[in-house]
Formats: structure tokens, sequence, C-alpha cells
């Protein structure tokens, strides 16, 4: 094989990346993980790690730098590039990237997860940086003492909320519903904090500020009253956007939200092009799961690498 050429190419090296990526190294296939960013993924904007086993009250960090140490030593190559086409030409599939690289694999494991979906308020892109921010882990700490806003219901958003009581004198945890959607263990865990006021049946209609965040203008949606709430700083955590744009037209299909569809090996419609983790169309989107989906992907593109090279020699 040339320089650019795999048996198989991850995209993405978050824990479901780099996951296929020490199987695939362990069966002895010659594989390459894309990754835009960090190798880690979520993980490095993630506060604690408490639902891995083994891995009791980690960091999101710290769990990322094991997670990599171990594929590398099984031979895991890594390489930066935002992977920006996937395309299929005879056996090989075709992989583009913003910088004009490009790599072909006979089979390919998307693992690219996706990034935090925006409020789209007037004054979040405005303010971000210099009070918004998406990623408590990176930024809670800049905020000690102050009055912080979460936006969401769900588990991010309830566990971030928690997270950044370590740092704020106040948070307050905006949700447009009744109740939150998040686990019950982890509300209860905010409760806890002392530190943390709900603020339901609410959505955020401005982040204000000039230089730097200084409030957020409130809806009642049950009443339709407006108010302003002071704070230093907004945290939104309101879902998911996949990183499933990159496929040429009829190579996968997508659920309703963006996500990839696959069967019980993780493959898609084409034969040899797999998903795992938050990418893929799945109940939910855990670290654990992520790496078993990732397993299971990793071991199916390896059999799938065999086979081609099987039907190749044949011909």
């Amino acid at each position: 094989m040339n320089d650019n050429e795999f048996e198989i190419a991850i995209v993405g090296g978050g824990p479901a990346g780099i996951t296929a990526a020490l199987y695939a190294g362990r069966s002895r296939v010659r594989t390459i993980v894309l990754e835009r960013g960090a190798v880690g993924g979520q993980l490095w904007n993630t506060a604690d790690i408490d639902d891995y086993p083994g891995m009791s009250m980690m960091t999101g960090p710290e769990v990322a730098q094991k997670f990599e140490e171990h594929a590398r030593k099984f031979g895991a190559q890594f390489e930066f590039g935002t992977v920006t086409k996937i395309s299929k030409d005879g056996d090989w599939f075709v992989l583009q990237t913003d910088e004009g690289d490009e790599y072909r694999a006979l089979s390919v494991i998307v693992t690219a997860g996706g990034e935090a979906r925006k409020l789209g308020v007037p004054g979040e892109n405005e303010l971000a940086g210099t009070g918004v921010s998406y990623c408590a882990v990176c930024d809670g700490a800049f905020f000690q003492d102050r009055v912080i806003a979460v936006v969401g219901g769900g588990d991010s958003a309830v566990e971030e909320g928690a997270f950044l009581t370590r740092y704020a004198s106040k948070v307050y945890v905006i949700h447009r519903r009744d109740e939150f959607r998040a686990s019950p263990v982890l509300v209860e865990h905010l409760d806890h904090t002392g530190k943390a006021e709900k603020v339901l049946n609410t959505v955020v209609e401005e982040i204000v500020g000039d230089a730097k965040v200084t409030a957020v203008k409130l809806r009642n949606v049950e009443t339709g009253d407006v108010s302003e709430l002071p704070v230093d700083a907004v945290f939104p955590f309101v879902g998911f956007i996949p990183h499933s744009d990159i496929f040429d037209d009829g190579l996968v299909d997508l659920d309703s939200s963006g996500h990839i569809e696959t069967d019980f090996k993780m493959e898609t419609k084409t034969p040899g092009l797999f998903a795992a983790g938050d990418v893929r169309s799945q109940y939910v989107r855990q670290i654990t799961n992520a790496v078993g989906d990732a397993t299971t992907a990793a071991l199916a593109a390896a059999a799938h690498v065999e086979n081609v090279k099987l039907a190749q020699a044949a011909a």
C-alpha cells in the first residue's frame, strides 16, 4: 500500500474512534485515525466520569489520555485532519480533508461525533468567548464566585450545571419545560450542591452584554412574561448536531435528527462503511455504548477488509 492507503480509516478520535483503533490494531490491520482536534474528543469537555466501569470520579481529560495511551500501545496511528468528504471508488473509500489531503481505505469507521447546538438568540455569537461558553471544564474556572446561567434540561445541562457550582456563587439552570429530562440521580446531585436554582417553563430570548455577558433576557412560556436576569456567563447545553454531512449522496441513510443509521454490525447501507458513537442513530449516547459499538464496528470492518482482499486475490 502507498503511504495514503490504509485497510481501515477511522474518522474521529473520541472514545469510539480510539476503541476502534485499539481493536483494529489488535487485529493487525493497517489503520489510521483522522481527528480534527485533540484525541479524546468530547472527553476534553466533560467534567467528571463516574459512569464508566473502573474509572469512578476521573476527569474527562484524564480518561482521554488513558484511552489514547492504550490505543497507541497497539500501534494506532493518529493524524490531524478534518474529513470533509467520503466517496467510493471501486473497492476503495476516498476521504478528503479540508487541508487538501486525500486518504484511501478499504473500510471506513465514522466516529465523528458532533458539536453543541446553539441557542440561536441575539448576543450568543457576539459574546462567545466573553461569557458564552459550551464547555464547563474549559471555562468554568474563569467565573469564580460569579453568577452563571446554564440553559437546558438534559443530562449534559444538569451535570455541567452541578460542576459549575464548584466555581460559581450561584447557578441558574434554565429549562423550557416544567421538569428536567435528565436522570433523577443527576438532578439530585444538582439539588444537593445548594448553589443551584431551577428556572422552569422559561426560554432565553437574548444574551445581554457589550464586551462581556451581563444578563439574559428570559420569557416564561406559560405567562409570556419577560424578565432580565443578571448573570456573568451563559453555558448552553441544548442538544447535539452530529457530523454526518460528509458523505457522497446515497452512501448512508440518516434518521430525522441527522444521525447515521446502521445495522447490528454498525454497518451502514454501504458495505464496508461503519459508524459508531454519538454520530450513530441510537437510544442513548454514553461512553460505555460508544466503545461497545466501536468494538463491533472494528471487528466487522476487519472482516470486511479480509473479504475484499480475498476477492481481489481470486480475481
